[in-house]
């Protein structure tokens, strides 16, 4: 992806972001319509995970784990619910807008990954490199391949995916399915 889309995509997510504090839309149909006409990427179909910083401390992140509408319209509305409807933190405060810091992961199609048994799917994760989906009787949540920077070993990563996903931690013996996708990431604070 090139540097100006990258930089488009950052801008596009505080402005939806700050429009929830200035109270009306600066990212109106027009203005969408120049961005695609600039940047014809924006209206094919697109997942992104939207994450905010504050301090270097996760502060919110939200996303799309399959591509369902343009790319501009994902970017826009999980920016929104990554400031302010994650269920873990409250709603951003007009005062922390300036202190915070957006990243952006545009997502592959996840894909299934057939394993064996826990020694198999551990040979063929990558860490670094694997977004994982754990899904498991109506139960499922994400990691981003940045988690794995946290959560460098496979266990724990594991173990905290099944908590994320209501499940108890030894999850992985019920060999619930595997998903993985790779990302294509990039920070405000890559054009400081």
């Amino acid at each position: 992806m090139e540097e100006n889309l990258k930089r488009t995509l950052l801008n596009i997510a505080r402005i939806a972001i700050k429009e929830e504090f200035i109270g009306h839309k600066e990212l109106n149909e027009d203005v969408k319509k120049r961005l695609i006409d600039m940047f014809p990427e924006l209206k094919k179909p697109g997942a992104v995970f939207v994450t905010i910083n504050e301090r270097s401390s996760l502060r919110g992140c939200i996303g799309s784990l399959v591509a369902y509408r343009p790319l501009i319209d994902d970017v826009i509305e999980n920016a929104k619910a990554a400031a302010f409807s994650d269920p873990r933190f409250p709603p951003l405060a007009p005062d922390e807008f300036d202190k915070i810091s957006i990243e952006i992961s545009v997502l592959s199609e996840p894909k299934p990954l057939e394993y064996k048994d826990i020694q198999d799917l551990k040979s063929k994760i990558r860490p670094n490199i694997d977004g994982v989906v754990l899904k498991l009787d109506g139960y499922q949540a994400t990691f981003l391949p940045q988690v794995w920077e946290e959560l460098s070993d496979f266990d724990q990563f594991f173990a905290h995916l099944c908590l994320k996903a209501g499940l108890r931690p030894n999850c992985l013996e019920l060999h619930p399915e595997i998903f993985t996708y790779q990302v294509e990431k990039f920070s405000e604070e890559d054009f400081k």
